[in-house]
């Protein structure tokens, strides 16, 4: 029985504690660590009254504890993940992996070093549809793959420390990391020039003291194999939460996902065309988070490579700097 730790108890946390607690065969929650001392003992509460702290070292310590969470603001992940994987702890970290290219190749070598896995948090590739859609394009059903566009539109606002670009890599990080990992994933090639184009329409308390926060960001990239991406971002839009990707063959075309939660339509003379729309990425994505939890597991258990690596996280942090610096300069970034 694998004895998980999670490390920062928010909302993500919480949704990967759960399923360790209860619904992941082979492992338990063992202890949880939170800087804010409320939220850790709320979470250990929930958790069966589980060991909790300020500090997550003194976790690492813990003989029952043998992987961690690391599901904490971007630019504490390089510690925390140094510090377990020299405690000898397997590790799951949520994305975005880290703030640059240098810290993720730290993380990478304390994980081979120690002997310890290493799983990025792109809960996606676990999701049903995408892994149906990854089967097609794989059986070479539509083809070639010539463009992959993927789309996140998310209904919540940024927490204050999102806002400075310095801290947090901004949207493309926080939000888009997903749709980037989605391109590589879909494309089976890495990134060789981008451009990318950003704005703050729906932030304006951020503005005056955060001028480079961006709500909004549309990004283009070629691959090294001659396929062209195209990244489609938002925060803070009202009408629910938008997850969409379209993948075009020489072949044939498979699209994912859509704003519409179910295939339910109601038509009126006087209100014209009505649906339910999905309202958050933890409905959205429960059974993938789930899978992706499965799945850190049994790469422990049996002693095998995570299904998605260190290396995949570092090169979706490599387009996310390249990005803002293609916002920033507004040109075109090689990599």
């Amino acid at each position: 029985m694998t004895g998980v730790c999670l490390v920062g108890a928010g909302r993500a946390g919480m949704i990967h504690a759960r399923n360790f607690a209860s619904r992941v065969p082979g492992a338990r929650m063992t202890a949880v660590a939170d800087t804010v001392q409320a939220s850790a003992e709320k979470a250990a509460e929930e958790l069966g009254g589980v060991y909790h702290t300020t500090d997550y070292r003194e976790a690492l310590q813990r003989p029952d504890v043998d992987a961690v969470i690391v599901v904490t603001p971007t630019k504490y992940h390089i510690d925390v993940v140094l510090e377990a994987a020299k405690a000898g702890k397997h590790i799951l970290c949520e994305k975005p992996m880290a703030m640059n290219q240098e810290e993720c190749a730290l993380m990478i070598e304390a994980a081979a070093k120690n002997h310890v896995k290493l799983q990025i948090g792109f809960m996606r590739r676990f999701d049903k549809n995408f892994r149906r859609a990854k089967e097609i394009v794989d059986s070479g059903a539509i083809g070639d793959v010539v463009t992959v566009k993927s789309l996140t539109h998310g209904p919540s606002t940024p927490r204050e420390w999102m806002y400075d670009i310095e801290k947090s890599s901004g949207p493309l990080a926080e939000v888009n990391s997903h749709d980037i990992d989605t391109l590589r994933w879909f494309t089976e090639s890495d990134a060789v020039s981008l451009h990318a184009m950003a704005g703050n329409f729906r932030c304006g308390e951020a503005r005056e003291r955060y001028p480079d926060f961006y709500d909004t960001v549309l990004m283009n990239v070629r691959m090294k194999n001659g396929t062209i991406g195209n990244i489609d971002g938002a925060q803070g839009v009202s009408y629910g939460y938008d997850s969409r990707v379209d993948i075009v063959g020489t072949k044939g075309n498979i699209q994912i996902g859509g704003l519409q939660s179910g295939t339910t339509l109601t038509y009126t003379k006087e209100g014209g065309m009505t649906g339910d729309v999905v309202r958050s990425w933890m409905d959205l994505f429960e059974d993938a988070y789930l899978n992706e939890d499965m799945s850190f597991i049994n790469c422990i258990e049996k002693g095998t490579e995570p299904e998605v690596t260190g290396y995949d996280g570092m090169k979706a942090v490599e387009i996310v700097k390249a990005g803002n610096e293609s916002i920033r300069t507004g040109k075109i970034v090689e990599l």
